[in-house]
């Protein structure tokens, strides 16, 4: 039984680095001001998962 929680766990992990460095990656390449990244990049290590999901939500790519 753990080696299912812990097999089930790395996954979740592997998951949730997937998602931080894809938005990582796109919060870099976006046209905001180098100050403007770096609140988002903080926003992301500090809120974890609300914080990537609100630049989901409010980021650049959220007005098209």
């Amino acid at each position: 039984m753990s080696l299912e929680l812990q097999f089930g766990g790395g996954l979740l992990g592997l998951l949730y680095l997937a998602l931080l460095l894809w938005v990582l990656y796109h919060i870099v390449q976006s046209e905001r001001s180098f100050l403007a990244k770096m609140i988002w990049m903080a926003a992301v290590f500090v809120f974890s998962v609300l914080g990537w999901l609100a630049w989901l939500l409010f980021g650049p790519r959220a007005r098209r």
